[in-house]
């Protein structure tokens, strides 16, 4: 298909989804708000539909940021196809059923959605053109993306951040990939070395104001960098996570003693931090929190279990969510806390009074390690109640939400790329029926489409990251590059081993490491379910 045609073809075509989407909010609200507010039981009870509603938004949002990039992209054919094959697929899924999880699909009828908009003739034409000689032909042209890292026109637009890209892309390539799987393997933290190399690079501070020490680059330069590191190996793009955090928090929320004591050790990477908020029976249930900081004099005192604590053992500092009024219920009587701690190692990884913890033994995701925390009179000074305000402490986490999930995104949009790339390498050099397994047209597929959908994932992030980089609030734009990212890495993870046959079940290949790394993005900052929450509530009440 010429650009001429397919460019206002899918012009016609993102106007029948935005048609599609109206309907279906239409038909959602008529379910879980009849009286125009959402109705958390009815919200409850057809919690699949509503879901589905946010899935079917997210799906119409990816086409409009796929043609967005595709136009000024525009010049080459790799991106063109890419294009024709996104946006047919995406439709046909539309149409004919999404899968939101291996088990459940929704489809317009589950919804009670009139889906007439989609017989438009520029849907069913961009349908019809996602054959499997287009998916063939992608593969051709990306069949030398390892040497070239050439998957499709990024679409960074600035010339700046592609040498950011670049940078890192070397980082990774000497002092990360090859080591990974080993961190992995003998299930060890990331070494120092190479998180002082981070921290020389500005990783820690990427974000950070330029007056507080930090480089002072957006959210789209935090995408590029993270994305890069976690095409390496999920740890090390997990690590400038725990820094971002509480680097906002402290930013948004913190005295100015507190800003002027942390943001710039945080930046260096002198001080590494870790986010303390989950406990044992609450998941992302953070109103039932019962962890309680207790003022006496210039102290408080903590008691109470925390679990799922990444990276806590090395880290110096924690940001800790804790009910500082039991009298408040819910939300109210949070607070946040910077909790200073000496760090530890893997013989004794708490060394503080009213401190102890183990280690919570993983599938993957363990360049950092989780770890379980008790407290126990544990001492943080009154100085270090972030904003220097008890009953804050959520309003203040929920302000990083956004940022977090955002990079959350691209973590997941790098090892998408990094499984892409292992069963590209493994079906280009893996010798099956006397021709390489690329030459088989549903292994060259799969790649193909690997390729497609990982670019869809990363425009869609990126355009978060440009939201937020506009200070507008972008919470479910945000929401929605979490949900598909995350689903892309885990269907890449899942199909580059399937490619490997065997020996991608054998424990020496990396890609097996990639499947368990890819699982987890699924689940933290927010759940799948939690994001399609977020995504549907903020669309019907009317946040966009």
């Amino acid at each position: 298909m010429l650009l001429n045609d397919l460019l206002p073809l899918c012009a016609e075509a993102e106007t029948a989804t935005d048609r599609y989407e109206t309907a279906a909010r239409e038909a959602v609200r008529r379910l879980i708000a009849p009286a125009g507010k959402v109705d958390p039981k009815l919200l409850e009870r057809e919690q699949f539909a509503a879901h589905g509603f946010a899935w079917i938004a997210t799906y119409v949002a990816a086409i409009r940021q796929m043609r967005r990039w595709a136009e000024a992209n525009a010049g080459g054919e790799l991106e063109q196809l890419v294009l024709q094959v996104a946006l047919g697929e995406y439709l046909a899924q539309l149409r004919g059923g999404i899968a939101i999880s291996q088990v459940e699909i929704v489809r317009p009828a589950d919804l009670g959605a009139d889906a007439a908009a989609l017989d438009a003739p520029a849907v069913q034409k961009l349908i019809a053109a996602n054959t499997s000689a287009a998916r063939l032909r992608i593969a051709e042209l990306i069949a030398d993306g390892l040497d070239t890292g050439n998957f499709g026109a990024l679409g960074l637009g600035d010339e700046a951040l592609e040498e950011v890209r670049r940078q890192f892309r070397r980082f990774v390539d000497t002092e990360v990939g090859p080591h990974a799987h080993g961190w992995h393997l003998r299930d060890e933290l990331i070494p120092l070395p190479v998180v002082q190399q981070m921290a020389d690079l500005g990783v820690f501070g990427l974000t950070v104001p330029e007056e507080w020490g930090g480089l002072g680059m957006g959210k789209l330069a935090m995408c590029v960098v993270t994305e890069e590191l976690s095409r390496g190996y999920i740890g090390v793009g997990s690590l400038g996570t725990r820094s971002e955090i509480a680097a906002e928090l402290i930013r948004a929320g913190g005295t100015e003693d507190q800003k002027k004591r942390y943001l710039s050790r945080i930046a260096s990477g002198e001080i590494l931090p870790t986010a303390v908020f989950t406990e044992p029976n609450t998941g992302s249930d953070l109103a039932s929190l019962r962890t309680r900081a207790v003022r006496e004099g210039d102290t408080y005192k903590i008691n109470g279990n925390k679990t799922w604590i990444t990276h806590a053992a090395r880290a110096d500092i924690m940001t800790l969510l804790a009910r500082s009024d039991a009298s408040k219920p819910g939300y109210q009587g949070l607070s946040m806390f910077l909790a200073e701690k000496p760090r530890g190692d893997e013989r004794d990884p708490f060394p503080a009074k009213g401190m102890t913890g183990g280690e919570i033994k993983v599938l993957g995701y363990r360049g950092m390690k989780e770890y379980e925390i008790g407290f126990d009179g544990f001492d943080v000074p009154a100085a270090n109640l972030l904003g220097g305000k008890e009953g804050q402490g959520f309003k203040q986490l929920m302000a990083t939400f956004e940022s977090a999930r955002i990079q959350t995104a691209a973590r997941a949009v790098g090892v998408a790329q990094n499984a892409l790339e292992l069963g590209l390498r493994y079906a280009k050099d893996r010798i099956q029926f006397a021709k390489p397994l690329y030459a088989f047209p549903r292994v060259a597929g799969k790649i193909a489409w690997m390729a497609v959908e990982t670019m869809i994932a990363r425009q869609l992030t990126y355009f978060a990251a440009r939201e937020k980089d506009q200070d507008r609030r972008c919470d479910i734009e945000a929401g929605m590059a979490k949900l598909l990212a995350a689903r892309v890495a885990w269907s890449n993870a899942d199909n580059a081993l399937q490619i490997h046959g065997g020996n991608g079940y054998a424990m020496e290949y990396p890609i097996s490491r990639v499947l368990c790394d890819a699982r987890i993005l699924n689940i933290f900052e927010g759940a799948a379910e939690i994001q399609a929450q977020v995504v549907c509530r903020g669309l019907l009440e009317g946040r966009n």
